[in-house]
């Protein structure tokens, strides 16, 4: 297959944990369910309890994506009905116990996950109770990838405003709106170097990505991954890494929402506002700026206070302060004529009007729920991934 230029396709991933049909309680029945649903839009992941769904290869259709992943959604959820489970969205499980519950996935015939787990103990909310999103963007050389590279890493720190969905871990409310990429962020603390500070350094070229991002990172690893099996760019942890093995970017910071179209919206809002900043060409910010951002958003989603005005400047073409919620509106409008704009618009102004999925919760369960409340809405939100609608529609 030729190489696709930059925006000529799309490539979505989304995670989805497994949960006991009726007390949604974790079920590590991935083995058994993917047996069952043979299809190429299916794979295990590290744990025994999530399965991701994909396109195999790119598309430059994302409606047609959407519908062909609900009716995945249905038919995975048909294939684990008789065995007692169901698939649940939102970013993480909200009473999951990781250090009791945890199942590798079994078939780890080249020890990667092992290793993983030696290295950093996966028996954790970083590890396992992270159910994401993820995006990646083709390009065709050198040149593309600098100017995706610089788009993505200016557009970074605010996905989270819209797309965070877990404010719920060990039965509570966990502060941040985005516990997912709290805990993501920190997981890997024997090896700083993989996660950096989640927003990629400024990168120019191939090489320069590979001597001053991955080679540290391979050498990091190397006294505690002497057989070098995670001596591979995917073990780069950042927010965005490049996948040069299938020329393509990707995107990891997005909660998984509570149906596949939402996903597909604001990865089609996300597409095109990335887009719009490829072809400007934008500034390279400092890294430590744009992670103070990304955490702000992280901590408050869209209430968060955005206090750099050549940040807001170089997405929204004006200096000031405002919220991330405030900047997302503005560059609703600023993207009126955008490609997708038909797919993304509804979904992002109801974001813009009620919050991301996570406020939604909030304002349903407050801060110290019940496991009985926890678990019917949580039902809930099965049921919208079942049948394809919003959360509180």
């Amino acid at each position: 297959m030729s190489t696709l230029r930059a925006f000529e396709g799309f490539g979505l991933e989304l995670e989805y944990m497994l949960v006991g049909r009726d007390s949604l309680d974790v079920a590590p029945v991935a083995e058994s369910a993917l047996e069952r649903r043979r299809a190429p839009t299916w794979s295990n992941e590290l744990v025994a309890h999530v399965v991701e769904l994909k396109n195999p290869q790119p598309t430059p259709d994302l409606a047609t994506l959407s519908r062909a992943f609900h009716a995945e959604v249905r038919a995975m959820n048909a294939a684990l009905a008789p065995l007692g489970a169901r698939l649940m969205p939102a970013g993480m499980h909200p009473w999951m116990d990781p250090r009791a519950e945890t199942r590798l996935w079994p078939r780890d015939d080249d020890g990667i996950y092992r290793t993983y787990d030696r290295i950093f103990g996966c028996r954790s909310h970083g590890w396992a109770n992270v159910q994401s999103t993820h995006i990646n963007l083709p390009f065709a050389d050198d040149g593309e990838f600098a100017r995706l590279h610089a788009a993505v890493r200016l557009a970074l720190p605010i996905l989270p405003a819209i797309a965070a969905s877990s404010p719920y871990a060990e039965g509570r409310a966990a502060g941040p709106l985005d516990y997912r990429l709290h805990v993501y962020r920190d997981n890997a603390g024997a090896v700083p170097e993989m996660n950096g500070e989640l927003v990629p350094e400024p990168i120019a070229s191939r090489r320069q990505y590979e001597r001053e991002l991955l080679e540290p990172l391979y050498r990091a690893l190397a006294p505690r991954d002497p057989e070098g099996r995670l001596r591979h760019e995917w073990a780069n942890a950042r927010g965005a890494i490049a996948r040069f093995d299938r020329s393509a970017l990707e995107i990891r910071v997005l909660d998984v929402q509570e149906h596949p179209a939402a996903d597909v919206a604001i990865a089609a809002a996300i597409i095109d506002l990335v887009a719009a900043l490829y072809e400007r060409e934008p500034p390279q910010l400092p890294t430590g700026e744009l992670a103070r951002i990304l955490d702000a958003c992280i901590r408050d989603a869209d209430r968060a206070l955005i206090d750099s005005p050549r940040y807001v400047e170089a997405l929204a073409g004006s200096p000031g302060v405002c919220t991330a919620g405030e900047l997302w509106a503005r560059l609703v409008e600023r993207l009126a004529a955008a490609r997708h704009r038909e797919i993304w618009e509804p979904t992002l102004r109801a974001i813009l009007e009620h919050g991301p999925l996570a406020r939604r919760l909030l304002a349903v369960l407050g801060g110290a729920p019940s496991r009985d409340s926890l678990r019917h809405v949580y039902e809930n939100l099965c049921e919208c991934l079942e049948q394809g609608v919003a959360f509180g529609a």
